[in-house]
């Protein structure tokens, strides 16, 4: 299968709980009126669109469907793919990268959201489809586990990963990665990090002395900030991007685990309240799951027949 067409699979659970719903809603309410809105509101919040997003979608379907005379429900389907449409965006948000440069990319989330997979999916794509020569430094030295899995990923990538032990000063791996990237001729260093969420201030002093460092060696590092998102997190997605974004000023999201949760409408959410681009989502298991993300593609995957 080809991307979108294992994006059309991965979004089912998603699709059933969100676009299944809206559907039978307009099945059950065939004529336009209040109570119709009503209940299309409350289908796209039990989809996980959030509260904030499904009023903003339903008053202004409400106020295009008046504006084109619309009297049938299921007129309403096609309006509600073009205004989920724009809220996901007009365009494939890219990676920010230091042309003729290294480019640092730091990589943030809290433990168990699939941040080392993501990496090592990250680095696979960077190298293989894009060409570039990939370093990764673990800098998440709070547990041994996360070293080791790292490594493990980064020999499926086929891309080295400098490490050093478990407790060691995480901007000191940070440092060390920069130097290797810098001796090997590398085009990316992705810098893995820990994601303790119990005490705000140690993460934001961690997370802000690591960036001291990459920035002092490399100009304008990290130029991206990456934050890993679990989809089946749903609503909680929202509350972690709002931290990682005060703390370390995330530019971008990754979001995985799209394949294995019917919440995937948090990624509308997402984009239209918190301001922060999707830039990639994963949709399995396989090294090549992890994607750009590419907005039209995605809403023509949900609303797919």
């Amino acid at each position: 299968m080809g991307f979108f067409d294992r994006l059309k699979a991965g979004l089912q659970k998603t699709k059933e709980a969100l676009v299944g719903q809206v559907n039978t809603v307009m099945s059950v309410f065939r004529k336009i009126d209040d109570e119709l809105f009503d209940e299309l509101e409350e289908a796209l919040i039990r989809g996980d669109v959030g509260v904030t997003t499904s009023s903003r979608l339903v008053e202004e379907l409400r106020r295009q469907a008046r504006v084109m005379g619309l009297k049938n429900g299921d007129e309403l389907l096609p309006l509600l793919k073009e205004l989920v449409a724009e809220r996901l965006g007009s365009q494939v948000a890219p990676l920010n990268l230091n042309e003729g440069g290294l480019t640092v990319i730091l990589v943030v989330g809290v433990n168990g959201v699939g941040k080392t997979t993501t990496i090592g999916k990250l680095a696979r794509h960077l190298r293989e489809d894009r060409g570039m020569k990939v370093i990764l430094a673990a800098a998440d030295t709070f547990r041994a586990a996360a070293i080791d899995q790292l490594k493990v990923w980064g020999d499926r990538a086929g891309v080295e990963v400098v490490a050093r032990a478990e407790g060691a000063d995480p901007a000191a791996v940070a440092f060390d990665g920069v130097q290797v990237a810098k001796e090997r001729g590398a085009d990316v260093l992705i810098v893995d990090t820990a994601g303790r969420l119990h005490n705000k201030g140690h993460l934001m002093d961690e997370l802000g002395k690591i960036a001291r460092v990459l920035g002092r060696e490399v100009p304008g590092a990290p130029h991206e900030t990456l934050l890993v998102l679990d989809a089946t997190t749903g609503q909680n997605a929202i509350q972690q991007t709002k931290l990682f974004k005060e703390v370390a000023g995330v530019t971008g999201i990754a979001l995985t685990k799209l394949d294995g949760t019917a919440k995937g409408g948090v990624v509308v959410a997402i984009t239209d309240t918190v301001q922060v681009p999707v830039k990639f989502i994963g949709v399995g298991e396989r090294l090549d799951d992890l994607q750009p993300f590419d907005p039209k593609q995605f809403a023509d995957a949900l609303f797919s027949e």
